[in-house]
């Protein structure tokens, strides 16, 4: 039960938005490994890094990403900083993997300033711009395709990943 694709990228690339379209496109289900954390939590994942701290997030983040994609049969988004874990990308090999890449001025416009977003609450501008610094590299270190997304509606960005897709 693979998921038909994962996309992987970073805030305000469009995985949920892109993902939702994509899933509707291909008649499959659409999962967010970010939605699972918060239902296997009980809590939104800004209660969860106060509550219990990053650390613990990023544990129920690696056994929601190892579930996903051993139940996942459709569209799998994971959260931003999923590939930050080695257990995570090493899960990742085999899939087909869509790294959804935006550059910082459409990623701000999209997340807004930190609005939900606990890595963003301090400084969320410069913030955005180190975690996106930090993780390409390992966004491009488990993609398979990448895809721009910068100046680019959901519907175009959809159709070329369905035009990438086996038939």
């Amino acid at each position: 039960m693979a998921p038909v694709v994962v996309l992987v990228g970073a805030p305000g690339c469009g995985k949920t938005t892109v993902g939702q379209a994509l899933a509707d496109v291909l008649g499959v289900e659409f999962r967010d490994t970010d939605v699972d954390i918060e239902k296997m939590a009980g809590k939104p994942i800004p209660e969860i890094f106060i509550d219990e701290g990053e650390a613990h997030f990023r544990t129920l983040e690696r056994a929601a990403v190892a579930a996903a994609l051993a139940a996942s049969p459709g569209v799998l988004a994971l959260g931003g900083g999923a590939v930050l874990a080695e257990e995570n990308r090493a899960a990742l090999v085999g899939h087909r993997v869509v790294h959804l890449s935006v550059e910082l001025p459409d990623a701000v416009k999209r997340v807004g300033l930190g609005a939900g977003r606990p890595l963003l609450a301090i400084n969320p501008r410069a913030t955005l711009k180190h975690l996106m610094d930090q993780r390409r590299p390992l966004y491009a270190e488990v993609a398979t395709t990448t895809v721009t997304t910068d100046g680019r509606t959901p519907r175009d960005i959809v159709a070329e990943i369905a035009a990438l897709l086996p038939r």
